[in-house]
């Protein structure tokens, strides 16, 4: 074996054993067996929600205890084929034996980053609100085409998503969109997404061909569980009910099934037309409601945490420029993580900048503490 090669594989053995502990794999093995059990009781299903909650959780421990356990496995035989390859001087083995090296790596890398979402909330599903912001009518189509760049991000993960409530714009795109992605840790992931995302380009809603910046803004909160206790007494809401809506302002409904949340206190506003049930969708939007409530208690407690420090980081604002014209890039303002290939970011291929600022955050963390 190549002492480059051997430095290499060596590198990546150790670096999935501090995976595999961090993880705790054996401890997540028992999670499993236990979920099989409580999966195989015949009135499971008695309670739907709860049955969900546990397949879904089986399934995703169960995907975690694989990819482990093929990683490690990968890499053993890894070391084998190489060996293989130089003693009989193999040259497609060879090549096949440093192409996996490099998927391995990549592969690694990937869960590595996993294992640095440790906050309170990482591990939950994530509510996402995207808003235009300037650059008038093509803001409201750049909020657009970061909805679908989202979207498309999850689906490429074989993440569920559920669209709560778009708000369309008159001419085109949409003033606002408001979805939750589920899977394990995918708040954590999407959290440094949050902040304003920058877009320079030839409009094409200006008929002069002139380059315009427009914004968007980017939201993401973890969805609210029963845990989190968050109380929102019935006084300190008013709740409308309206008729849903799709582009153009044509009825998709013909009953108030549409509801808006008014909370009082602090006017935040929310709403909800996705389902064709207006409890189903007072329910949905009483969670987007709850998850920025709390999101409004967590920058109040860090607000005083960075008092006490005399100031704290703030990177939630600008952190992205995709410009289309005079030149192709994409960069990360924090991480300076970039590439020269805008089409396939805004087809959702994100995971580079999602890495790089999950990696930038535990930095900035590890630096505060």
């Amino acid at each position: 074996m190549s002492v480059e090669f051997e430095a290499v594989l060596k590198d990546l053995a150790g670096k999935l054993s501090q995976v595999e502990s961090v993880m705790d794999i054996d401890a997540l093995r028992r999670e499993v067996a236990e979920l099989e059990e409580e999966a195989a009781r015949p009135d499971l299903w008695d309670d739907p929600a709860a049955a969900q909650k546990v397949t879904s959780q089986l399934s995703y421990k169960q995907a975690d205890v694989r990819k482990v356990t093929d990683l490690r496995q990968r890499l053993d035989d890894l070391g084998v084929l190489h060996e293989l390859a130089q003693a009989e001087g193999d040259a497609a083995s060879k090549a096949e034996a440093e192409s996996e090296l490099a998927q391995l790596r990549t592969e690694i890398d990937t869960l590595e980053v996993r294992t640095l979402l440790s906050g309170e909330y990482d591990a939950r599903n994530a509510v996402v609100t995207i808003r235009s912001e300037a650059g008038g009518v093509d803001a409201a189509d750049w909020a657009e085409m970061l909805l679908r760049m989202y979207l498309r991000w999850a689906e490429r993960h074989g993440y569920p998503t559920d669209v709560y409530d778009i708000s369309y714009a008159e001419e085109a795109g949409i003033r606002s969109a408001t979805f939750k992605v589920s899977a394990p840790y995918v708040y954590g992931t999407l959290s440094v997404e949050q902040g304003t995302h920058r877009l320079v380009r030839i409009s094409p809603f200006d008929n002069q061909s002139r380059r315009q910046t427009s914004f968007a803004h980017v939201e993401v909160l973890p969805e609210v569980e029963e845990v989190d206790h968050v109380d929102v007494p019935e006084k300190d809401i008013r709740v409308d009910v309206y008729r849903s809506s799709g582009p153009g302002g044509q009825s998709v409904n013909t009953t108030d099934s549409a509801v808006r949340i008014t909370h009082l206190p602090t006017g935040i506003v929310v709403s909800c037309q996705n389902e064709k049930s207006q409890l189903q969708n007072k329910a949905a939007a009483m969670k987007v409601l709850q998850a920025k409530l709390l999101q409004r208690k967590k920058e109040e407690e860090r607000a005083e945490m960075d008092a006490l420090r005399d100031g704290g980081s703030s990177w939630g604002n600008q952190m992205r420029s995709y410009v289309l014209h005079p030149y192709q890039l994409v960069k990360d303002l924090r991480t300076e993580h970039e590439t020269g290939n805008p089409s396939a970011v805004l087809d959702g291929e994100i995971d580079g900048f999602l890495e790089a600022g999950i990696r930038w955050r535990k930095q900035q963390e590890t630096a505060a503490a």
